[in-house]
């Protein structure tokens, strides 16, 4: 494997840059805050900005001079960090790391959705859930990842060769995102029915997610066993919004090469049961979650669901560390039920930046307005699910200057 002169000589330009901006004081700065705020003793609220939908309208793919596929991605996600960098005045650190993940196939559980698309770019898409009665159960298996270590080894050669010198080369397992469960059964099953199922059928339910439950449990258990998990305690996108940096991971005992899941941040959320009574995402999902959570060092829970309901519920949550605070979360009762004891990761609503008329005396009064709410708690400001600037990247620049403004005011 190897990349031409040209799109070698484009990536190194851009990792010099990185690696440039990697040294400056500020940098040092935001780790420290993110330290203390993981460590719920915060310095002021944390900010953090993440486009999201909306990089096609900030950095168009179309805009890399790369040549190669891989070359290309990589370029954009330096070009991405830089950007960020550069325009925003949020608290992400920009370090020197290139992460590299591990080429490999998930055999999933053995069957799939039937999905249609939208022929709009970007468009939403319906899907038929492929457990139709009791009997598909039985055809269904666990996971099993295969990681194709020579692809891997080759792309990471391929890294080194191209960053050393500039940047810090990393093999990374990057394997999941969230460890719901549920999400996975109304894939499987289909949401409307997986409601319904909860009233009519609910021993149906239940063997359902204990076999997704031992599946991923078993899962994690071979990622660990092979040496394929990472730490994500620094400078690593974590739960639904803010970073990693903590002193408290690795667990007790890491022996400095194979990662165990105690080692790591884990996370889990309902989107797809926000409409369900604490009860019922108690008995049906969070039962099933725990023993999953529980294999983790510390946890974040939560992402666009309103949590404001269930907080008591949350706290059995082992090692519950962050929770997420949506847009359509009751702002008043969160910050009244967790005080300081969990960070308060408040995720502003996207309509502010992504509106036909942006308006920073909105913003700012929105702003303060939580803040003002969320006082004595541990805060962190984190702007995401931005689909849209409307065509105006230096939206996302006037946010995050007038979210530091606050948060700093804030403190």
């Amino acid at each position: 494997m190897a990349l031409c002169r040209a799109d070698t000589a484009i990536l190194r330009g851009l990792a010099q840059r990185v690696a440039e901006a990697a040294t400056h004081p500020e940098q040092k700065e935001r780790e420290r805050r993110w330290y203390a705020t993981n460590a719920l003793r915060p310095l002021r609220p944390v900010v953090f900005c993440s486009p999201e939908g909306a990089w096609e309208e900030l950095l168009p793919v179309s805009g890399c001079a790369c040549d190669d596929p891989l070359a290309r991605a990589w370029e954009r996600s330096l070009r991405m960090r830089l950007y960020a960098w550069e325009r925003f005045d949020d608290d992400a650190v920009l370090d020197d790391r290139f992460p590299v993940n591990y080429v490999y196939e998930d055999s999933g559980w053995g069957l799939e959705p039937q999905k249609t698309f939208s022929d709009q770019a970007r468009g939403a898409y319906r899907w038929s859930g492929a457990l139709a009665d009791d009997d598909d159960l039985s055809r269904l298996h666990y996971p099993q990842v295969s990681a194709d270590q020579t692809a891997t080894q080759e792309r990471l050669d391929l890294a080194h060769h191209v960053f050393d010198g500039l940047l810090t080369v990393e093999l990374q397992g990057r394997f999941w995102w969230s460890t719901a469960l549920i999400g996975e059964l109304a894939q499987l099953r289909g949401l409307e029915q997986v409601m319904l199922d909860m009233c009519e059928r609910p021993a149906w339910v239940h063997r359902a997610m204990r076999y997704l439950m031992e599946g991923r449990l078993q899962w994690l258990d071979n990622l660990q066993l092979r040496g394929l998990l990472a730490l994500n305690n620094g400078n690593d996108y974590v739960g639904s919004g803010g970073f990693g940096w903590t002193d408290e991971l690795p667990a007790p005992g890491f022996d400095g090469a194979r990662v165990r899941t105690q080692d790591m941040w884990g996370f889990a959320e309902a989107q797809e049961i926000t409409g369900v009574s604490p009860a019922m995402h108690d008995e049906f999902v969070l039962q099933y979650q725990i023993p999953l959570l529980e294999r983790f060092g510390l946890n974040c829970y939560g992402c666009c669901e309103p949590l404001h309901h269930k907080f008591e519920l949350l706290k059995k949550v082992p090692r519950l560390r962050r929770i997420s605070i949506s847009p359509w979360c009751d702002r008043r009762v969160a910050a009244e039920a967790l005080e300081d004891n969990y960070v308060y990761s408040w995720k502003p609503h996207p309509g502010y930046l992504a509106d036909v008329v942006f308006s920073p005396e909105a913003v700012r009064s929105y702003i303060r307005e939580a803040l003002d709410e969320s006082r004595g708690c541990v805060v962190e400001i984190v702007l995401k699910d931005t689909h849209t600037c409307n065509g105006q990247p230096e939206r996302f620049d006037a946010w995050t200057r007038i979210a530091k403004e606050e948060a700093e005011r804030y403190s």
